[in-house]
């Protein structure tokens, strides 16, 4: 019997590639709305602009592209954790941004779960989730 070596080929998710419409709405939802960090703002003209964002727990960077490709904007759906979401529901809500409703279900019936949803200005679905 000969054990064949194996080698972890994935250690890591490092990048969240969002292709945008327009480049300063999804750059203000982003940072001055969820409050995430903007480590690099790439503009070469409109339609090669990148801006990556960082959480404040590190982890993933979104990476908001004008550039597309085969992408279409506003079919991405993320989920993001908050350790408060009553406190963050009122906190979008006073930013002018449209949220919907606290639930407690988010993983079924009964889960007790805490969530909310809304939508960024491309129209991807953004959910906050209790931590």
């Amino acid at each position: 019997y000969k054990r064949e070596s194996y080698m972890q080929v994935i250690n890591k998710l490092t990048m969240l590639y969002l292709p945008v419409s327009e480049m300063q709405k999804a750059k203000e939802f982003y940072s001055d709305k969820l409050g995430l960090k903007i480590v690099q703002d790439y503009r070469q003209d409109d339609n090669n602009w990148w801006v990556s964002l960082t959480l404040p727990e590190g982890g993933v960077t979104i990476t908001l592209s004008t550039h597309h490709g085969k992408l279409k904007p506003g079919n991405m759906t993320m989920y993001f954790a908050t350790s408060d979401v009553a406190a963050a529901h009122k906190e979008l809500s006073g930013k002018d941004v449209k949220v919907n409703e606290v639930k407690d279900d988010l993983y079924g019936p009964g889960s007790g779960v805490k969530w909310f949803n809304l939508e960024d200005p491309d129209g991807n679905t953004v959910f906050l989730a209790q931590a």
